[in-house]
């Protein structure tokens, strides 16, 4: 067993006679060697102790269209929600240098697109000496050759500063796509979080890049019914998120994680009206959805294939929205399309799940 569990839940584990080997978070890039050696069992350090990044040569293993590329770990917020910290230990970030050579490798290797992941980009830089941050390495990482295209994965909302913004609207190669982690719209509850900012900057920041960004797609995570969690306070959330055109909601119920600040929280929300809240959450985020697609019908947009399936190629737009494309009698041309193939599209429907494309040009 190894990962987050097994970094903070280790007497559990313990008890478990299935389980030949623990190891945790900062020892599971040695778990075959660990294995191999038959050293100790038990392989779980204390992550707090871990000061810098570390990570193993990079490999790559599938067909080339999108790689993946973390650059941090760790994070220092302590959400009163969330085991982050315990498991994953603090902020380290990836030597800048070790984030370049690897992506121009990975663009040597065909690789077109590299997304950036990481716990809280937004830290991304702060520990290393001498300090940056996450602004700087994207801009260098921009101008890497080959590399056609560049995904932030997720972003805390003071990750969109001015200099972000700036290489979002006018750096064609930094696609218009964020998922930016809100969990709720409401001052209070975002007190009670210990999220470090209140729901008017949300807003603000979010209706400031779709201003500048139009096409941006804006995707976030909520959590509802956590502790102390109103009417009043749900109310605020729904007409916040309301002003935002989000093309995708991840709403979650709230519930305790053992050991956290907001498990000891009184005022906890019932189980119904969670549920109840979700529901509200997934009927306005269905209209949002929808709407969303629905405005991006007739448009035309550059696509990298990225699976085959019985002659349906399925692939992301820019914004990283997903779209079929029947490669039998609606491929103009007869065009012999395959995985990592960027075409053009004109997008013709949406069915209620998806949307659909003709192709119209390959590159």
């Amino acid at each position: 067993a190894t990962g987050c569990y097994a970094q903070t839940n280790l007497d559990d584990l313990k008890e478990m006679k299935e389980i030949d080997f623990i190891i945790g978070n900062s020892k599971k890039e040695n778990v075959f060697s660990i294995v191999d050696k038959n050293v100790s069992h038990y392989q779980v350090d204390n992550i707090f102790d871990e000061k810098e990044y570390s990570s193993k040569k990079y490999t790559v293993l599938r067909e080339k269209a999108r790689a993946f590329v973390k650059i941090q770990d760790g994070c220092t917020k302590f959400c009163s929600y969330c085991k982050i910290p315990y498991a994953r230990g603090l902020s380290r970030s990836r030597d800048v240098e070790s984030v370049l050579e690897e992506i121009t490798y990975l663009g040597k290797q065909g690789y077109k697109e590299v997304v950036l992941t990481g716990i809280n980009l937004s830290e991304y830089g702060l520990d290393l000496e001498p300090k940056t941050d996450f602004d700087t390495v994207l801009e260098k990482i921009l101008e890497i050759d080959n590399i056609e295209r560049v995904r932030v994965s997720s972003a805390y909302p003071d990750t969109i500063t001015d200099k972000f913004l700036y290489m979002l609207k006018n750096n064609p190669k930094l696609m218009p796509h964020l998922h930016v982690s809100i969990q709720t719209m409401d001052d209070k509850i975002l007190h009670l979080m210990r999220r470090e900012y209140e729901a008017k900057f949300v807003v603000d920041i979010l209706q400031k890049v779709q201003k500048e960004v139009p096409e941006i797609s804006l995707t976030a995570d909520v959590i509802v019914g956590f502790p102390q969690e109103e009417e009043e306070n749900f109310s605020n959330t729904m007409k916040n998120l309301e002003l935002i055109g989000f093309s995708d909601l991840h709403v979650f119920p709230y519930s305790d994680r053992e050991k956290t600040t907001a498990a000891k929280l009184e005022g906890k929300v019932d189980s119904q009206v969670k549920k109840m809240r979700v529901k509200m959450v997934e009927e306005l985020n269905k209209r949002k959805y929808a709407e969303f697609r629905e405005n991006m019908v007739g448009s035309s947009q550059k696509i990298y294939i990225e699976e085959i399936t019985e002659d349906i190629a399925y692939g992301y737009t820019e914004n990283y929205i997903k779209v079929f494309m029947k490669l039998k009698n609606e491929n103009e041309n007869n065009l012999d399309i395959k995985v990592s193939d960027m075409v053009d599209v004109v997008i013709t429907v949406f069915d209620g799940t998806l949307l659909e494309g003709k192709i119209i040009k390959k590159y």
